[in-house]
């Protein structure tokens, strides 16, 4: 899959499923996330559940497949995390969509299906992937407050979620972005690492709201963020995004390249050592001048070189 070969990966799945089911392995135990739900069973004709086990990201980015799912089903329906309910909703191929809770579906079904297991029952490939976007319409909810309208506005999110520290970085390394001209930088970072906007410095607009979110981001010239939900929701919508990438990134950003199959807004910028986030933020001021006709000034170039240090 790192690879893009999906031929070779769906295979491997296929074996590796039948050798579940041969052995009588239970298919929903253990952590939601590691779950295997759908246990290979045909989906044309048929009410078909989708499950959201994994995060609000994942859920962004492979709800895609709900559209061509529903050329098959009869019906499908998707339990969803509550934040997102409203968004999964407006996916193209979803019937109907209800909250994830911790207890039982409350909906009749004929086969259920994680909605990252779509891709293996989908047998999906690079065309399959590279659905229009956006593919997602959330309800408009109230933006947060922007600066002027004419200032190219950046958001920046710099913290992803806590099982896998490598992806996030000290909110100070992207300090010399607030000093390039003409733009002006917000923080869409949330949670306790959204008040490390002041090393910035840049006004913290976040919110755990995903259609105040949605409607802040499409009013955004560009968004730069770490891999984490943001960087999902921004390319489901279509939004220009910069996605800053550890060296040993997840495997859905492939092993190298600027651009994703994934999402035709995105840009990718790649760590060319573990750890080295420094050389990725020059990469970024690279571009910025480039997409902006403004070069960082001479301030911020010495800031990147010796004043940033990990927080």
């Amino acid at each position: 899959m790192r690879r893009g070969d999906f031929a070779s990966a769906w295979r491997i799945s296929d074996a590796n499923l039948c050798t579940a089911l041969a052995r009588g392995e239970p298919a929903q135990v253990g952590p939601r996330h590691f779950q295997r739900v759908w246990n290979g069973e045909p989906l044309a004709g048929r009410r078909v559940l989708v499950r959201c086990y994994h995060g609000l990201g994942d859920t962004i980015q492979f709800i895609r497949f709900a559209a061509p799912l529903r050329r098959l089903a009869a019906e499908v329906i998707v339990w969803a995390q509550p934040a997102l309910l409203s968004t999964v909703a407006s996916a193209v191929g979803v019937d109907r969509a209800l909250p994830l809770h911790d207890g039982t579906p409350d909906v009749t079904c004929d086969v259920d299906i994680e909605v990252m297991e779509l891709a293996h029952a989908l047998r999906v490939d690079a065309c399959t992937i590279a659905t229009p976007v956006p593919y997602i319409r959330p309800p408009c909810g109230r933006p947060r407050s922007l600066p002027r309208a004419d200032t190219p506005i950046v958001g920046l999110v710099w913290q992803a979620g806590n099982w896998n520290p490598q992806r996030s970085m000290p909110a100070g390394f992207l300090a010399p972005l607030a000093d390039v001209v003409p733009i002006r930088i917000v923080s869409m970072q949330c949670g306790p690492a959204a008040a490390e906007a002041s090393h910035i410095p840049a006004p913290a607009i976040g919110t755990d709201d995903v259609e105040v979110t949605a409607e802040t981001l499409r009013r955004l010239d560009l968004l730069i963020t770490v891999d984490t939900f943001l960087a999902h929701l921004a390319g489901a919508l279509g939004v220009p995004v910069w996605l800053l990438l550890a060296r040993d990134c997840d495997w859905r950003w492939m092993e190298q390249g600027e651009s994703t199959v994934w999402y035709p807004t995105m840009r990718l910028f790649r760590q060319p050592r573990a750890g080295d986030w420094l050389a990725v933020v020059r990469d970024v001021l690279h571009a910025l001048h480039g997409r902006f006709g403004e070069s960082a000034t001479a301030h911020s170039e010495q800031t990147i070189v010796s004043d940033v240090r990990p927080e």
